[in-house]
């Protein structure tokens, strides 16, 4: 279970303050696999980095009553001035993982190479993604998060992403936030809009997409 306890987010923007989370309260089902629809600047990818943790609410909290991941892909968290190594041990220890277990998953998942050793500052955006990917995979959740479902690296890597990331929804659920009704079909049982800064929740995803569509 992930309790969302009256979230609220409020961003500054030249054109006054942009209230994207407005107190939202909600309990979510870790048992089943849940989708967040929305339009591009609804407040998606915040809400699932509040979930996450690595976003912090203007007032309100989260409790997780689960394993919850990182949002699947995501860089945000890496010290750049540390090598890939360097980083997958740091979050080995915060999990409380074998860190040699995870590096070496890691090390050979992301195939980058001798750049794996070298300052993460140094890698380009696409070695970036797949490092972060690569650790995400190498840590079991009971949750994963997922922002949109990107395609990171060549044909041969998308495969290898999809593969590995199939073998763990057996055995974990995900939240997935996006604007494409299709991936939400793929993935989900439940589903919800984010509109105006709320979240309505619906029992199934016809009748998500049936709202989605008609805002």
């Amino acid at each position: 279970m992930i309790e969302l306890l009256n979230i609220a987010k409020t961003y500054r923007t030249a054109h006054g303050d942009n209230r994207v989370i407005d107190n939202i309260s909600m309990a979510l089902d870790t048992s089943e696999s849940f989708g967040v629809l929305g339009r591009n600047g609804a407040g998606k990818s915040t809400l699932l980095r509040i979930i996450a943790g690595v976003e912090a609410p203007d007032s309100g909290h989260v409790e997780r009553h689960a394993r919850v991941s990182w949002p699947l892909g995501f860089s945000g968290g890496f010290s750049g001035s540390l090598s890939g190594e360097e980083n997958c041990r740091f979050v080995a220890r915060i999990y409380d993982r074998d860190v040699d277990e995870v590096v070496g998953f890691a090390h050979e998942f992301a195939d980058i190479g001798d750049y794996f050793f070298e300052p993460v500052r140094t890698y380009s955006s696409g070695m970036r993604a797949r490092l972060a990917f690569a650790v995400s995979m190498a840590i079991d959740f009971e949750v994963y998060l997922i922002d949109e479902v990107s395609a990171v690296g060549d044909k041969r890597f998308q495969q290898k992403c999809r593969r590995t990331f199939e073998e763990r929804r057996e055995r974990a659920s995900v939240i997935i936030v996006s604007h494409q009704l299709s991936t939400i079909r793929d993935y989900c049982s439940r589903c919800a809009v984010l509109n105006n800064g709320k979240l309505h929740m619906y029992d199934s995803v016809d009748e998500a997409t049936d709202s989605y569509e008609a805002n």
